[in-house]
């Protein structure tokens, strides 16, 4: 399959637009056109071990869930592992894509893989995603009611303002009196110079309805999962699922105020990865996660809130089997995709 054609089909797998906004995602290292991809080699983590696999493994493209450039490149040379990456993937004509926090808000994401450790149970995402587009322009929607005498001269003035987008002009009636109403779109920005230009005359001005124009929500997509339990389980039990799906021998666990390990568990937020930003605040017997910093643990365990940490990316990897599988069916088996066996968490107990 053409590079551009695979990376077009991963990206309708799970659009980038979802990703969060500080996130890296897409296609990061591109060999020279033409590149043909005969297979995909999918990795938690790109490290210069894994680089090394999947070069023996004659890997194509490699789909590292975590972007292996993040912050910008000043340079390509030997002297930074992340460096010798990208020169290592440029000599043996291998792309590399990353995908990252879309995979974490789709329906069939890295979170929802997550859920299936708590056992029966629906979820529902602690933050909803946004639809990638929709056919509105700009932030805000302007519309007034004005009358023969001063309509073209505020049209005129209005057509001067950068950012107005969708300007519509129709017939009304108001109080008895031929008008004519004027809708437009324009940004923040143009937003305070309409305001400005209508707010000088106070007829035109008291006629003035500003709405906000937002992008729907997805009800299925978006950061983290709220887990509702089909029946209370006990916290202890919880913790043997988790590992089990996880296959980890340890998790560390911090017991809510109040809580033991044979209180129930109803409700449980998780969220892949170092989930702090995306869980503070959601009310809930349960926080399950990669990673959370020392006072954010405290201020859940004050709570009331137990938490179940199992290092970043044992949240995170065992989903690329899953992946491997709905990859196979959504690119019709049309390459050969193989998981890395040496991609694993940094951190293990001594």
């Amino acid at each position: 399959m053409n590079l551009r054609e695979l990376v077009s089909a991963l990206n309708d797998f799970a659009s980038p637009a979802l990703a969060e906004s500080w996130d890296n995602v897409g296609l990061l290292v591109e060999p020279s056109p033409p590149h043909t991809v005969n297979t995909l080699f999918l990795t938690n983590d790109l490290t210069e071990e894994v680089m090394e696999e999947a070069v023996q493994k004659k890997a194509d493209l490699v789909l590292s869930y975590h972007p292996p450039i993040f912050t910008p490149l000043k340079r390509v040379t030997w002297e930074t592992w992340k460096e010798r990456l990208v020169v290592r993937a440029l000599e043996n004509r291998i792309g590399i894509y990353s995908p990252h926090t879309a995979y974490d808000a789709i329906p069939h994401g890295v979170n929802n893989w997550l859920t299936k450790g708590l056992g029966a149970c629906t979820s529902a995402p602690l933050h909803p995603s946004t639809a990638p587009s929709s056919p509105a322009e700009g932030t805000h929607r302007v519309e007034f009611c004005a009358d023969a005498e001063h309509l073209d001269s505020v049209l005129s003035k209005i057509k001067d303002i950068p950012e107005i987008s969708c300007l519509t002009t129709l017939p009304a009636r108001v109080e008895g009196e031929e008008q004519t109403r004027v809708s437009l779109n324009c940004s923040q920005k143009a937003l305070l110079e309409v305001v400005a230009l209508l707010s000088q005359n106070s007829l035109l001005y008291h006629k003035t309805e500003i709405l906000l124009l937002q992008k729907p929500l997805l009800p299925h997509s978006g950061m983290g999962r709220l887990c509702t339990l089909s029946e209370p389980v006990s916290l202890s039990d919880i913790i043997e699922r988790v590992k089990g799906h996880l296959q980890l021998p340890h998790v560390r666990v911090a017991l809510g105020a109040g809580r033991t390990l044979e209180s129930p568990v109803k409700k449980a937020a998780l969220c892949a990865g170092s989930g702090s930003s995306v869980l503070k605040g959601t009310e809930a017997d349960l926080y399950l996660t990669g990673e959370m910093s020392h006072h954010d643990v405290l201020d859940a365990v004050a709570n009331g809130i137990s938490v179940i940490l199992c290092e970043h990316s044992n949240t995170e990897r065992g989903f690329l089997s899953e992946l491997r599988d709905a990859l196979a069916v959504h690119l019709q088996n049309k390459i050969n995709i193989i998981v890395s066996e040496k991609d694993r968490d940094p951190l293990q107990v001594a």
